[in-house]
């Protein structure tokens, strides 16, 4: 009697549906496995925040993506495995779909630890357009190799989990299977029963409604945006962004309500007392320089490790509550350069970077401005140059041309994965700045701060590895750089006519508490300089800055006669109440506005915090001010509807 029940388990565990329910059990495991990996790569993001609660909803939510995505990922082996058609119980066929499990779902497994790197850098989950970014990247194969050289550990476990779904395959029995009416019955039962299974599972649910699951939906299962990532899984990530409209215009209201509570046309200041004229305009984007860095920017005692930016200050206008929109460098240029912030996808990645689009050098040209833009990287580097050139600027100065210049050393000064050096490149900048007529705008992007956090080999002993993140050396190396840099222009003659501009593309490494919150993870310094003292020194507390409100800004400086498009505001000419930061993570927007911060899903505000006093956002008074929240969330809803219909309408200029 044992013996005959043994054999019949026996024959159900190893008849076609029973292996594919064991092995796809199997890859189960590996995949959350990985995202234990993921957890642990980054457990100074999660850890922190983490309490058994928020654990069993995370589990729950990764469950629910990862079905999905398994069944994604493995619906070609389940049909191959479940067709009704005997003439494939051969063991060469078995043979062909162990190896299609086993590499799809190694594939699988690499994109998620892949990503547990490249999660540092961005702060969500990659998609499909990750391949688009890093398509110009002439280099991408050492980065790709110093990353494993960098994360060996990542490899091995790479190596295990794939060699344990090898190892714990099932293949049917062919000699279980029996020909005939059976055995097209029993496949075919069981290809009715998988298929609405497997329906179900990709969906996300049964109540799912008539939308299966997107990126977003992980919300549903974490506090703070950024810890959607812990429930997601890179492959349904990439999966559900192919063929994605980036942009969809939503319907929060009507067009001309739209109009009325927003819109992104400023119109030109009448000339004041802070109109400096026609002044020269360099805006340096430093790579990472999180205001974490900067002592002079954050209370003291505070470790610095910008001496010179620290000189700075005093005799600089800056914020207190200044932001990014965006967490990586491509998000930076068009919230600097032309006002446009980063929602749902990099600018760059979608077709709407082909709209007509103005920026600082095409709105100065017509002033009879000379515009240059500069990096040391490839010059088709992160589409850099393509974007420059669209939004006006004359010149484009890169590594080929640096590499030309015979008073430097060319590939000796590479830094072996981005960039030159920042020393050499912008000293580089200033030869070619002396050439320039005025006036004229420049904007230099440096690199040295970046991954893999190196120095050149000749400072290492200068900049040695200090205050617990390997980008502190970087830090104090690119100030250097910026010392020497300023030291060498105060001599120009062009140097006390202009208006000087330091920004970080964004934030990178964090040590500080709360510089971890989901807020914290966008604060950069933003500071305005001028040599002349023109511009009156000041550290405003009580109005918020962000990347997009540079353009509008120095336009206002500048005295520019003509509106602008741009999702930011004028810095100098708008009351503190009216200013306001956006930015937007793992399907949540967060909007800025006097002491108050809400996340919002794009349907409902999940949380809102008094950022302002709740440095740590601990307290969540969602629906404790209801007046104030509808007005923060009906603007919100007004700046994602203009935003995402000047996108898909091409109305991105201030004439349309």
């Amino acid at each position: 009697m044992g013996n005959s029940v043994t054999s019949k388990i026996s024959k159900v565990l190893h008849s076609n549906a029973g292996a594919a329910v064991i092995n796809i059990a199997v890859a189960y495991l590996m995949w959350m496995a990985v995202r234990v990996v993921f957890f642990l790569e980054n457990w100074n993001t999660f850890a922190p925040y983490m309490s058994w609660n928020l654990f069993w909803n995370e589990l729950q939510g990764a469950l629910v993506f990862d079905t999905s995505g398994l069944l994604y990922v493995n619906s070609l082996y389940l049909v191959l495995m479940l067709l009704p058609l005997h003439l494939k119980e051969r063991p060469g066929f078995h043979k062909g779909l162990k190896w299609l499990f086993v590499a799809t779902n190694a594939l699988a497994l690499a994109s998620s630890l892949a990503d547990s790197v490249y999660f540092q850098y961005t702060g969500r989950r990659s998609t499909v357009t990750v391949f688009t970014e890093f398509g110009n990247e002439g280099n991408i194969t050492g980065i790709i190799f110093t990353e494993l050289i960098n994360h060996w550990y990542l490899l091995l476990v790479f190596i295990a989990l794939t060699a344990v779904m090898w190892l714990c395959y099932v293949k049917p029995r062919i000699e279980v299977y029996r020909h005939g009416w059976a055995y097209y019955g029993s496949q075919l039962g069981a290809l009715v029963v998988a298929a609405p299974l497997a329906i179900v599972g990709i969906r996300g649910s049964v109540t799912a409604g008539t939308r299966p699951i997107t990126v977003s939906n992980a919300n549903q299962y974490v506090n703070r945006p950024v810890e959607a990532s812990v429930v997601l899984n890179t492959p349904f990530s990439m999966i559900r962004s192919i063929g994605k409209k980036a942009f969809v215009t939503p319907h929060y209201m009507t067009r001309a309500a739209m109009e009325r509570e927003y819109r992104p046309i400023i119109k030109p200041s009448a000339p004041d007392s802070l109109t400096l004229g026609r002044k020269n305009v360099v805006i340096l984007i430093i790579e990472s320089l999180g205001k974490e860095y900067i002592g002079s920017l954050n209370p003291q005692p505070y470790k610095s490790y910008t001496p010179f930016i620290d000189s700075l200050v005093p005799h600089s206008l800056t914020f207190r509550y200044s932001y990014a929109n965006g967490r990586i460098s491509m998000d930076a240029m068009p919230s600097i350069l032309s006002g446009i912030p980063m929602f749902v996808e990099p600018f760059f990645l979608t077709p709407a970077s082909l709209n007509d689009v103005q920026g600082i050098a095409s709105m100065l040209a017509p002033k009879g401005y000379y515009s240059a833009f500069f990096h040391g990287g490839h010059n088709i580097s992160m589409g850099f140059s393509a974007f420059a050139h669209s939004i006006g600027y004359k010149n484009y100065f890169g590594l080929n041309e640096y590499c030309r210049s015979p008073k430097y050393g060319g590939m000796n000064d590479f830094d072996g994965k981005w960039a030159i050096w920042d020393e050499p490149f912008l000293q580089f900048t200033l030869d070619e700045m002396e050439e320039f007529h005025q006036p004229f705008v420049t904007t230099v992007f440096s690199a040295s701060s970046h991954h893999p956090y190196r120095v050149p080999k000749a400072l290492a002993a200068q900049y040695p590895e200090e205050g617990g993140l390997e980008i502190h050396k970087c830090i104090r190396y690119t100030d250097h750089a910026l010392r020497r840099f300023f030291e060498r222009a105060s001599h120009e003659p062009w140097y006390r006519n202009t208006i000087f501009v330091i920004v970080a593309d964004h934030t990178n490494q964090t040590q500080r508490p709360e510089y971890k919150t989901d807020l914290g993870l966008y604060s950069i310094p933003i500071i305005f300089y001028t040599p002349d003292g023109s511009l009156k020194p000041e550290m405003n507390t009580t109005k918020i800055a962000q990347q997009t409100d540079i353009t509008p800004t120095l336009m206002h400086m500048l005295g520019y006669d003509k509106p602008i498009m741009a999702f930011g505001t004028d810095l100098l000419g708008t009351p503190a109440a009216q200013t306001w930061a956006v930015n937007y993570n793992n399907g949540i927007y967060q909007y800025m506005k006097g002491d108050y911060m809400i996340q919002f899903d794009g349907s409902r505000v999940k949380a809102m915090y008094d950022f302002k006093h709740d440095t740590m956002l601990r307290h969540n008074v969602a629906g404790q001010h209801p007046l104030l929240q509808r007005q923060m969330q009906t603007r919100l809803e007004a700046i994602i509807q203009q935003y995402m219909s000047r996108m898909n309408e091409n109305r991105l200029l201030p004439t349309r």
